[in-house]
């Protein structure tokens, strides 16, 4: 997935010598609303694979994120562009650290995702909300190249560079804002799953996506 802004932000920041060349993975690439998988095919990267948890436009591989050193091994790839995909993902933590570990030493990391404010938007799920301040926590371990908020709606977007003296940070006691308890929290269990506020945020989504194709149909029938 993608919007405009993060269009933008990966055309002002991935170039030519990041690319050309290089192996690079998209996470999360199924397109939905846009991708930047033109923009670095045509910077005539060695491959480009895109990889999601279903089948659709923009993937080539099926495959969850929490899986993917498993899936491809480590240092398997030379650029990880990942885009409005983190929000998404329940085990966060696990996430970027596959994140991290497939990418090579010297190899660069892009990601766009939203921060607090974004309205609850679950595909399939929707959990947390990353500030640029957690952005700097969780890639102390890397060089940040770019870290800026999306100037159109709340979010943040960061490009990193893996370093050859690489060594993971501990996120363990890392948090996060979460969209549906309106708190920070380390992560979601089923005790957050099962709570009335969690409920309740999938519920409102629900109906008012069922309002949304219910007035769409309606209008195509006129």
């Amino acid at each position: 997935m993608c919007n405009p802004n993060c269009i933008i932000f990966g055309a002002a920041n991935l170039k030519g010598k990041d690319i050309k060349g290089k192996r690079v993975i998209e996470v999360g690439s199924l397109n939905v609303n846009g991708s930047l998988r033109p923009l670095i095919e045509s910077l005539c990267p060695k491959k480009y694979v895109g990889v999601d948890i279903v089948e659709g436009p923009g993937v080539d591989m099926i495959c969850d994120a929490e899986n993917l050193v498993e899936k491809f091994g480590d240092s398997s790839f030379d650029v990880v562009i990942t885009t409005e995909l983190l929000e998404h993902v329940r085990n966060w933590k696990k996430v970027v650290s596959n994140i991290k570990n497939i990418c090579t030493s010297g190899g660069v990391i892009l990601i766009t995702t939203r921060s607090k404010g974004f309205p609850y938007h679950a595909y399939p799920n929707d959990f947390w909300r990353y500030e640029l301040e957690d952005m700097e926590d969780i890639f102390a371990d890397c060089e940040i190249l770019t870290l800026e908020k999306d100037s159109s709606s709340p979010g943040v977007f960061i490009k990193v560079r893996k370093p050859s003296n690489f060594k993971e940070a501990d996120l363990h006691n890392q948090s996060l804002y979460s969209v549906v308890l309106n708190r920070r929290i380390k992560s979601v269990g089923k005790k957050e799953l099962q709570s009335f506020n969690w409920r309740k945020a999938i519920f409102r989504y629900r109906a008012k996506d069922f309002v949304r194709r219910a007035g769409g149909y309606l209008l195509n029938k006129l």
